[in-house]
């Protein structure tokens, strides 16, 4: 077995999609998702509309079919540029993330619909209730009328295919999150959080919430892999390094956000040619 080979099984690459980007397994829904997934905020924050457009085209073109949106960034223009990418096939090249905020049924069915009409679309491929940073959050989304009988009606209806979560604050609430969830007999499919070098010197996600999230077979799905600039601010790392550590991880795909194709193609670049860190500090 050559050495590229024992990387590629270490680093948990199970194919090989378009352009050879890696593809891995997100959890227990067995989907085969791209290393690198794309993320909305800054599509719809820094980039002229149709540089967006090409953006997210491009990545889809080139094996990349994580498309991660969110229903409050930017009021919605990263959905609304998502949704006109989408058009004309490329909707069926996506592994399409919507997330949402609402915590009652009502709020939660409002801004799912929201989200379809902005991304072109009668279903996406994973809802996850988003910022999940309150301590009474887990509780006010599991209770009678919360978000979660909304979402789970939308599933039957055929607008939602998985359920997960996300947030970016705190790993004490996302383990309460597990733990509710637990507790009402319920599963989610996947879980997104912050992983990155910052975090990973802290008793943060990697340490606490990534192992759990991993024993109940749950898709991890990793964010801020450049921990919100500070690392590259520090010039501690490069975006390269950076990139590589996330993607080193047991995680299923790393949500870069990308604001320009320069740094779309710098990314894409490195999940093509992915090589797992053996430890941070090491890029051989």
């Amino acid at each position: 077995m050559t050495a590229q080979r024992t990387d590629r099984l270490r680093s948990g690459v199970v194919d090989s999609g378009g352009e050879g980007m890696p593809y891995r397994i997100l959890g227990r829904t067995r989907e085969k998702v791209s290393l690198m997934g794309l993320g909305g905020s800054p599509i719809g924050a820094r980039s002229h509309e149709n540089e967006s457009i090409r953006i997210i085209r491009t990545a889809l073109d080139n094996g990349i079919n994580v498309l991660d949106t969110c229903w409050d960034d930017n009021q919605g223009q990263g959905e609304i540029r998502t949704g006109k990418a989408l058009r004309d096939g490329y909707r069926q090249k996506a592994f399409l993330i919507a997330r949402i905020d609402g915590r009652t049924a009502e709020a939660a069915c409002r801004q799912l619909d929201e989200s379809l009409r902005r991304l072109q679309t009668d279903h996406v491929d994973l809802l996850q209730f988003h910022g999940i940073l309150r301590s009474d959050d887990p509780e006010r989304i599991f209770a009678p009328g919360g978000a979660l009988e909304a979402v789970l009606a939308a599933r039957v209806a055929g607008k939602v295919r998985y359920i997960g979560f996300s947030g970016h604050k705190s790993p004490d609430i996302h383990l309460k999150m597990l733990e509710t969830a637990e507790a009402r007999g319920f599963t989610f499919d996947t879980v997104q959080m912050p992983l990155n070098t910052v975090d990973g010197c802290c008793d943060g996600f990697e340490k606490r919430v990534l192992p759990v999230a991993l024993r109940s077979g749950l898709g991890v799905l990793a964010m801020k892999p450049l921990g919100d600039q500070i690392v590259l601010n520090s010039q501690a790392a490069t975006r390269v390094e950076c990139l590589r550590y996330a993607m080193s991880l047991p995680v299923s795909a790393v949500i870069a956000g990308c604001d320009s194709l320069p740094i779309f193609q710098q990314a894409w670049g490195v999940a093509r040619s992915f090589r797992p860190v053996k430890a941070f500090g090491s890029m051989s």
